[in-house]
């Protein structure tokens, strides 16, 4: 079984060499399929999406962003703070972007929000390198969506909550979003730990689940 560092640095050199003109098409089919899962979690009212913005020759991410915003959804993006943690800013059209401090990404300008804003989450929209049709997942490296999946079991009952009604992570349905070719077989990805699976694959052709 090839490691994880191998397989991320596979499909990164893959994704480098993709043209305009596929990043296009992939940004098209990702936004279409992305907005139907979305929207069919939401069942008829508005729902509140964390996701990402794409940047490079990752999966492009921004035409769903719209997307969402445009059925009425609302839309959650990271910031990458010290110790691994991410912190949320919700997100419109309208919403600047600035240079993350730790981390190759673009990240929003707004009021930060802790985990905590996720009780009132629909889902989790997160991006991956290569996923496996057993639901493991291979990040950037940098442990943020790991650390931040763990955490999301550890909080507390809303105010008025009875324990039994806590948040429960396992209920919050996760999306990775991958090109078609990078969702692997069973067992591909090598699990660790302190991984957390993903229930699904978001694709330019489509939502692909698992389990």
């Amino acid at each position: 079984m090839a490691s994880k560092d191998e397989i991320r640095s596979t499909h990164r050199a893959k994704r480098s060499a993709l043209p305009l003109s596929a990043l296009d098409a992939a940004a098209a089919g990702i936004a279409r399929h992305g907005l139907q899962w979305a929207s069919g979690l939401a069942g008829g009212r508005q729902g509140t999406f964390a996701a990402y913005l794409g940047v490079g020759s990752e999966p492009p991410t921004l035409p769903l962003l719209s997307a969402l915003i445009g059925a009425g959804h609302r839309v959650l993006l990271p910031v990458c703070e010290p110790d691994i943690e991410l912190s949320w800013v919700y997100w419109t059209p309208q919403s600047g972007f600035v240079r993350s401090r730790f981390a190759p990404i673009q990240e929003p300008v707004g009021e930060r929000h802790s985990t905590a804003v996720m009780r009132d989450a629909t889902a989790i929209i997160l991006p991956a390198t290569a996923v496996d049709f057993s639901g493991n997942r291979i990040g950037q490296g940098g442990g943020y969506y790991d650390k931040f999946l763990a955490s999301l079991a550890a909080l507390s009952p809303a105010s008025g909550e009875e324990p039994d009604e806590a948040f429960d992570a396992i209920a919050l349905p996760t999306a990775a979003v991958v090109y078609d070719t990078e969702v692997l077989p069973a067992d591909s990805i090598p699990a660790e730990s302190f991984d957390r699976k993903v229930d699904a694959a978001l694709t330019p052709g489509g939502i692909i689940r698992f389990g």
